[in-house]
């Protein structure tokens, strides 16, 4: 089964009292989508994430958001709600979905149980909605309280909205005034909903004060991984040495099964032991001839893509390089930008060093390199 989740992206989110459009304001470090997207991209039966944007918001986008097979490029909504909606829909229609899940970008934090009962629901039904009952007293009135209102069959409307895919699109096709959620589309065209339990995790992002509650919410749950990695690889006749993608003209080369990369096997194995998904030689052992001569970015590519594939993100990376020569210093700028791109993450946040032994063990004898390097993950 083909799901696909529907982000709605276009708006300016005025109330929130924010300089930009509130979608693309930090929160914990990370912008508002991102932490949408990462929440929707870990559940495993989503399969296509299709997100609409303002025109205007083409850069911040791109900065937003993380290099996954399962995100189509954005589509620019429009001057509503309904048609940034319409405008999603059209363009999911080449990949034929059975469910769309659609979602406002100010939700960020959507729990897998709200996905997974709305999934449930749409085997009896042809649209879903996350309802949460009305536990307040209702009073009408401006600034008096004039009289109340019952809470008799009120309830709190939250999204993502599911629908069978062909019956929603069919609907918005139809109904081209404004309304104010999916689950009105479809009710006007006759489509039943269900309601399934909501959360109160997934709240609305819409004045300054959600985002103090959003930040506390984050810090209050992130899930902080450490991991280390090192390794040792021996020098060989050759004039070129490799760390962390950088060729060094030297008078030996590194030995190696692959391009023996020794500080970017480093640092792939501290990542792949952050989420206690094993090492190097789990993912491309060297007894598989495939992997013989391999540039080392593909092993490290594979640990950037597992952190992504759960919903993770890279804190920070510090490597170690141990060696008498050649000479690191001059070079370690460059390591560091070439880090910072295979990983997609910011300059500050990789640090290269480099050390001697003092003339002590393989090092000092000039045997060879080693490197020890440091990474934090994280998940949500």
């Amino acid at each position: 089964m083909r799901i696909a989740a529907l982000i709605v992206a276009a708006g300016r989110g005025t109330r929130a009292g924010q300089p930009g459009p509130k979608q693309y304001v930090p929160v914990a470090g990370q912008p508002i989508l991102r932490w949408t997207l990462d929440h929707l991209l870990a559940h495993p039966r989503i399969t296509d994430l299709q997100v609409v944007i303002h025109a205007d918001d083409r850069r911040p986008y791109r900065a937003a958001t993380p290099d996954d097979l399962r995100l189509h490029p954005p589509v620019i909504g429009g001057e509503t709600r309904s048609a940034s909606v319409r405008a999603g829909l059209d363009a999911l229609v080449p990949l034929r979905p059975d469910i769309v899940l659609i979602h406002d970008a100010a939700r960020p934090f959507v729990p897998p149980s709200v996905v997974d009962g709305l999934i449930a629901a749409l085997e009896h039904a042809h649209g879903a909605c996350p309802v949460l009952p009305v536990v307040d007293a209702l009073w009408q009135g401006a600034d008096t309280l004039d009289y109340s209102v019952s809470r008799d069959h009120l309830l709190r409307a939250q999204t993502p909205q599911a629908f069978q895919f062909d019956a929603i699109h069919a609907a918005h096709r139809a109904v081209l005034r404004d309304l104010p959620d999916d689950v009105a589309i479809a009710r006007a065209e006759g489509i039943s909903v269900a309601s399934v339990p909501g959360s109160e995790d997934l709240f609305k992002i819409t004045t300054p004060g959600d985002f103090a509650r959003a930040e506390q919410y984050v810090r209050q749950r992130m899930d902080f991984r450490t991991g280390t990695g090192f390794d040792v690889h021996a020098f060989e006749d050759g004039d070129v040495v490799t760390l962390c993608g950088i060729d060094i003209p030297h008078t030996h080369k590194l030995k190696g099964h692959s391009d023996a990369d020794v500080a970017m096997h480093t640092i792939t194995d501290a990542l792949f032991g952050a989420i206690a998904e094993g090492d190097i030689g789990r993912w491309f052992p060297p007894s598989d001839p495939q992997w013989k001569g391999a540039a080392s970015h593909i092993f490290l590519d594979k640990a950037v893509e597992r952190i992504a594939a759960r919903g993770g993100r890279i804190g920070n990376i510090d490597c170690t390089i141990i060696c008498e020569f050649p000479k690191i210093t001059p070079h370690a700028d460059a390591m560091r930008a070439k880090i910072a791109e295979i990983c997609k993450i910011e300059l500050d946040r990789v640090s290269i060093k480099a050390t001697t032994s003092e003339r002590l063990g393989f090092t000092g004898r000039g045997e060879g390199i080693a490197a020890m390097a440091t990474a934090t993950v994280v998940l949500p």
